[in-house]
């Protein structure tokens, strides 16, 4: 049985296997001159005191790259769960096969054990081997990202660490289940795709957001957590601020949301991404002749206005990649246990 399957497989695993070799290749030849750009320029930098600017300009010339190598990991588990799990039962059904290799002397959860041993551990393989070589490779990028693509972002996350190996078993797993019910290759492979896609939409805005208690706190303005300030004189030449998805002293925490409070406490309304602060610009650090917004900053907090932010921290990368992680194991053992009952029971 392990030397049929092989014969079925070898095919896809060695293509998948001579990819995997490239993609290492090029991330071992250049992630050392990586990592030794980015540790240089953060010496010169801390110099001066300009790594802002070395970050963005470090992240700009990297972006790309960046990005594409994201998307890889990110597509690794969908391509498992399409072109491997779906097909792996509805093959059989469309050829006729299964009348004959399931009335020989294995049985079909042997046969079954068998295909889903062999190829998803594979699935899984490869897509942590990918997603930790993207890890080590992109660590300077990430140290240097904004905060919408930042460690822990939605779109980022999915990309590093362990999670991928979570995925791809889940969606390889998802392939074979929805290849059973469905009975049609093509059907399958859309509809494998279609489900993953909105779990993994669903993950990050509806699940990780609370898979550990996050945190609350007041922030004072500053350059941190404010990305403008303005006077729009429609509304009475009132202040207005635009606030960032970051909170000073916690880089890297991906922020749930942000608000700008007033001096009571309370949150004020927002129009067009801008809050309003009663504040006057005829007069004082606010107003247009008084130059840099530096002094209206100082003011602002003054007055007692703060950012009032929800956020997860950095530091909990690795607890949410474990606790992810776990979730799509258990989903993987609930489904594959649904298989092996289905072929059993119900698929003839």
């Amino acid at each position: 049985m392990i030397w049929l399957t092989w014969r079925q497989f070898r095919g896809s695993a060695a293509m998948m296997a001579a990819l995997l070799v490239i993609l290492a290749t090029a991330l071992a030849l250049t992630g050392p001159g990586l990592a030794s750009d980015y540790s240089a320029g953060i010496a010169a930098c801390t110099q001066d005191n300009t790594c802002d600017r070395f970050y963005d300009r470090f992240f700009g010339g990297h972006e790309t790259s960046f990005m594409a190598l994201t998307l890889v990991v990110l597509l690794l588990p969908a391509l498992a769960g399409i072109f491997w799990g779906a097909p792996l039962i509805t093959r059989e059904l469309e050829a006729g096969t299964h009348l004959l290799v399931w009335n020989q002397s294995i049985t079909r959860g042997r046969w079954l054990a068998v295909k889903l041993g062999l190829m998803g551990v594979t699935a899984v393989a490869v897509a942590g081997l990918c997603g930790l070589m993207v890890t080590w490779w992109s660590d300077p990028l990430d140290r240097s990202a904004t905060e919408n693509l930042a460690l822990m972002a939605p779109l980022v996350f999915g990309a590093r660490g362990i999670a991928p190996m979570g995925y791809a078993a889940f969606t390889f797993i998802l392939g074979v289940t929805v290849g059973m019910l469905v009975r049609r290759t093509l059907p399958a492979m859309a509809l494998t795709l279609a489900v993953f896609a909105a779990i993994q939409l669903a993950m990050p805005l509806l699940v990780r957001p609370h898979l550990m208690p996050p945190i609350t706190s007041t922030f004072e303005l500053g350059k941190t957590n404010v990305d403008g300030i303005g006077i729009n004189r429609d509304r009475g030449g009132y202040v207005e601020i635009q606030l960032r998805s970051a909170v000073p002293g916690h880089a890297g925490a991906w922020v749930l949301s942000a608000n700008l409070v007033g001096p009571s406490g309370r949150a004020l309304g927002t129009d067009g991404g801008f809050a309003a602060a009663r504040i006057s610009t005829t007069s004082g650090p606010c107003a247009p002749s008084a130059g840099s917004g530096d002094g209206c900053i100082v003011e602002i907090n003054r007055l007692g206005y703060r950012q009032q932010a929800t956020y997860q921290p950095l530091e909990r990368f690795w607890p949410f990649q474990w606790i992810e992680t776990g979730i799509y194991a258990l989903l993987t053992l609930g489904l594959s246990w649904f298989c092996f009952w289905w072929i059993r029971r119900r698929l003839s």
